[in-house]
C-alpha cells in the first residue's frame, strides 16, 4: 500500500516530553501501513535513543535514525525528508502532539484540494498560535487572500514531490528562523495551500521546565541576520509593491515592534534590551519603507517610527504606559432561548485602573499617547499620525476547552459607544451580544464533553488583549444562569462561576459534579411543595425541545429501595408524581437523574431535600440536613464503662512491647 504520510520528528534530549508525542502518533486514525514515522535523533545524550529504538522494534512503521548532533532542527528534518516515502511529509516537534485524526484529515483535505501545503488548526498550550487563520476552512488559501504569513512554524504537511521539485530543504547548523525561510518559500511557490480550520490537528506546547528551543534568549545579531534570509526569499519570489510590503509587515510586527512594547521590553535586562533595539533598528532602516509601515496597526506604526528615528527612551516611555493597559469586561446578561445561550456583555480598555481615553481634535479621533515633543516631531516627519480608528474597534468571544485548549469563536454582534471624559477626551465602551449554541459552536458541531471557559478579546487601534468574562456581572446574568438540556441524545450544559475569580465557564455533559453544588446553591427547600401526590422542586433547568430521554427523580432509602419517577421540567421547577404506596411511612433522599450523552445513561445527583411520606400518604419536603423527628432535645444514653482487662492480659501486653522495642534497637 502507498504510504500517505511520512511524519518527521527532530529529536534532541526531550526526556519525558516525547511521551505525549509518541502517544498521539499511536492513536492516529490512519492505519499503520498508511503512514510512517521517522524519529531523527540528533545526538541525544539522555535515555531517548534507547526508548525510540524499543518503540521502533515494537511498531514496524516507526523508524529511528541516529546522527551526530548538528545543534538545531534543520539537519535532522532534512534527514527525515530524504528518508521519507509518503505522498506528504508532516513535521512535528518532539514535545508537541497531534490530534487523533490529524494525519487522516489533513491528508484527505490536501488530496481533495490538490494542495502542495496543508495547514492544520493549532492550539497553543501556554504559548500563542495564529487565531484568525483558523476561523474557517480555506481550501484555496494564498498569502494574498488569507493570513497565511501569520503561521511560519513548520508543523504542516508538504507534498513530497513539491519539495523535491523545488529542492526545498531547511537551512542547517545552529541558527534561528530556519522554519521561516522554509515555510515562506513553500507558500510563495505552492500552487495551492489548504487550511483545515474545523479540526484541531496540532497541539503546540510550552514545556513546564521552560526549555523549548524557541523560548531561549537568543543572540540578537545572529537572530536578525537569519531573519534577513527570510526577507531575501520574499524579495526573490515577489515584485516590489503591496504584496511584498504586506509580507514584510509580518516580521516588522511580530519579530520587531512587539518585542519592544509593554512588559515584554521592560522585563529584559537593560543591556540586552539595548542590543536588541540596535539590531531591530538596523533591519528597519535597511529593509522597510513607508509601504511596510502602513501595513501595521496604528500603535505598532508609532513604535516603528520611534525606532526608525532612534528615540529609544521614547520607546521605553511608551512601553511603561502600555504595560498598564488591561482589557475589562462586564457580563450583563445570560438567557437561554430554544437551546441557545445568549450572552450580553460590555467591554473597555483601562490604563492603570482608569478607563483609556482618546483625544478629539479638528474632527479627528487621536491616540492619547505619552509622547515627547521630539517624538511627535519625528513621527510627523515620517507622515505617521496618531489617528485612532476607534470605529473599527471590535470584540471576540471565544469558548476554549480547559484541558486541550481547543477553541472556537462565537457569533458576536457589537457596537462601539463614545462616552465623554472631559477636556476634549472620550472613552470607548463596546456593547456586544454573543450566541452560544452548544450543538453547533464547535465549527458547526457540538461542543465536546468537558469544561469550556469563555474568553473576551478586545481589538482596537493595534491592541489585542484577552481577559475572562463573568467576574464582574449584573443581576440579569445571575438570574439567567440556568442549566440546560440540549442536543439529541440529550446532555446537560451548565453555566457556572469558577471558584475564586467567579468567571463564566460551561460544564458540558456533567464532566464534573458541579450540578450538585449548583443545586444546593439554587434550590431553597422552603420553596418546594407537595400538591396531592405531586412534588415540585425549585430546580432551574432549561429544556431545548420536547422529546429525548426524560429527566427523572428517584426516591431512595438505604437498605429499603430506590423508586424512580419520570419528571416534568418547566424551566424553573422539576415535578414528579410520588409513588406514595411504596414510600408511605418513611423519609426518603431525593436524586435527580439527568441524561448524559457521554455516559449513555442518566447521571444521578443528590438534591438538598428529603421527602417525608406519612403512613396516611400525605407528604412534605424538608431540608436534607433536618434531624430525624423525635431526636431534638434527647440525650444519648450513657455508655457503660468498659470492663477492665484481666491482669494476665495486661502483663502479656507489657512483655510483648518490651520485646518489640529490643528488636527495633538491634
Amino acid at each position: 500500500m502507498t504510504v500517505k504520510v511520512s511524519v518527521v520528528i527532530a529529536v534532541y534530549n526531550p526526556g519525558k516530553y516525547v511521551e505525549d508525542c509518541v502517544t498521539g502518533l499511536l492513536r492516529q486514525s490512519l492505519t499503520p501501513d498508511e503512514f510512517e514515522v521517522f524519529f531523527v535523533d540528533d545526538g541525544s545524550t539522555d535515555e531517548t535513543p534507547a526508548l525510540l529504538d524499543r518503540l521502533a522494534a515494537e511498531h514496524p512503521h516507526f523508524h529511528v535514525i541516529h546522527q551526530e548532533s548538528s545543534g538545531w532542527s534543520g539537519k535532522p528534518r532534512n534527514t527525515g525528508i530524504d528518508a521519507a516515502r509518503g505522498e506528504y511529509v508532516m513535521f512535528v516537534d518532539h514535545d508537541d502532539w497531534l490530534g487523533d485524526e490529524a494525519l487522516e484529515r489533513m491528508y484527505d483535505y490536501g488530496k481533495a484540494n490538490d494542495a502542495d501545503v496543508v495547514v492544520g488548526k493549532m492550539a497553543g498550550i501556554g504559548r500563542p498560535v495564529p487565531q484568525e487563520l483558523f476561523r474557517v476552512n480555506r481550501p484555496r488559501a494564498t498569502v494574498e487572500n488569507a493570513p497565511l504569513i501569520d503561521s511560519l512554524t513548520p508543523h504542516k504537511m508538504f507534498r513530497r514531490e513539491f519539495l523535491e521539485q523545488h529542492g526545498m530543504r531547511f537551512k542547517e547548523g545552529r541558527r534561528r528562523l530556519e522554519d521561516h525561510v522554509f515555510v515562506v518559500e513553500a507558500y510563495l511557490r505552492a500552487r495551492s495551500v489548504a487550511v483545515l480550520g474545523d479540526y484541531l490537528c496540532y497541539y503546540h506546547i510550552t514545556r513546564d521546565d521552560g526549555s523549548n528551543a524557541g523560548f531561549q534568549r537568543f543572540d540578537p545579531v545572529g537572530y536578525f541576520k537569519n531573519l534577513r534570509e527570510a526577507l531575501d526569499v520574499v524579495e526573490e519570489l515577489t515584485e516590489p509593491g503591496p504584496l511584498r510590503d504586506k509580507l514584510f509587515s509580518r516580521w516588522l510586527r511580530n519579530e520587531m515592534v512587539e518585542r519592544l512594547r509593554g512588559s515584554r521590553l521592560l522585563k529584559l535586562p537593560e543591556d540586552y534590551a539595548q542590543e536588541l533595539y540596535r539590531e531591530i533598528r538596523g533591519v528597519i532602516t535597511e529593509r522597510f519603507g513607508p509601504g511596510v509601515f502602513a501595513r501595521v496597526a496604528p500603535t505598532q506604526r508609532v513604535v516603528a517610527g520611534l525606532i526608525a528615528a532612534d528615540l529609544y527612551e521614547d520607546v521605553r516611555a511608551l512601553a511603561r504606559w502600555e504595560a498598564g493597559i488591561r482589557p475589562t469586561g462586564t457580563l450583563d446578561s445570560l438567557a437561554w432561548q430554544e437551546g441557545v445561550l445568549n450572552v450580553g456583555f460590555t467591554s473597555e480598555y483601562q490604563v492603570d485602573g482608569e478607563p483609556m481615553t482618546f483625544r478629539r481634535e479638528d474632527e479627528r479621533d487621536l491616540l492619547a499617547l505619552p509622547l515627547s515633543d521630539k517624538a511627535l516631531e519625528a513621527l510627523a516627519g515620517q507622515n505617521i499620525t496618531l489617528d485612532a480608528p476607534v470605529a473599527k474597534s471590535d470584540v471576540d468571544l471565544v469558548v476554549r476547552h480547559r484541558e486541550d485548549a481547543t477553541q472556537y469563536y462565537l457569533p458576536v454582534e457589537c457596537a462601539p459607544h463614545r462616552l465623554e471624559a472631559g477636556d476634549g477626551t472620550f472613552r470607548q465602551r463596546i456593547t456586544a451580544r454573543a450566541v452560544l449554541d452548544p450543538e453547533t459552536a464547535a465549527a458547526g458541531k457540538p461542543l465536546g464533553k468537558g469544561i469550556w471557559d469563555l474568553h473576551l478579546r478586545i481589538k482596537s487601534c493595534g491592541w489585542s488583549k484577552e481577559t475572562r468574562l463573568g467576574a464582574v456581572r449584573g443581576e440579569e446574568a445571575e438570574a439567567g444562569r440556568l442549566a440546560a438540556l440540549t442536543g439529541e441524545p440529550r446532555r446537560l450544559v451548565l453555566p457556572y462561576w469558577t471558584d475564586g475569580p467567579g468567571n463564566l465557564s460551561l460544564d458540558v455533559d456533567q464532566h464534573t459534579n458541579k450540578l450538585e453544588r449548583e443545586a444546593v446553591a439554587l434550590m431553597d427547600p422552603a420553596e418546594a411543595v407537595v400538591e396531592g401526590a405531586t412534588v415540585r422542586l425549585p430546580l432551574p433547568l432549561h429544556v431545548a425541545a420536547d422529546g429525548g430521554d426524560p429527566v427523572r427523580l428517584r426516591f431512595e432509602r438505604k437498605n429499603v429501595g430506590k423508586f424512580p419517577a419520570d419528571a416534568v421540567v418547566d424551566g424553573r421547577t422539576v415535578s414528579a408524581t410520588l409513588p406514595v404506596g411504596k414510600l408511605a411511612g418513611k423519609r426518603w433522599a431525593v436524586r435527580v437523574g439527568v441524561p448524559s450523552a457521554g455516559r449513555g445513561e442518566a447521571k444521578w445527583t443528590r438534591l438538598p431535600v428529603d421527602v417525608v411520606v406519612a403512613a396516611d400518604g400525605t407528604a412534605r419536603v424538608i431540608d436534607r440536613h433536618t434531624p430525624p423527628a423525635g431526636s431534638a432535645g434527647q440525650k444519648a444514653a450513657p455508655k457503660k464503662p468498659a470492663r477492665p482487662r484481666p491482669l494476665w492480659r495486661r502483663v502479656a501486653g507489657r512483655v510483648k512491647r518490651a520485646l518489640t522495642n529490643e528488636q527495633k534497637k538491634s
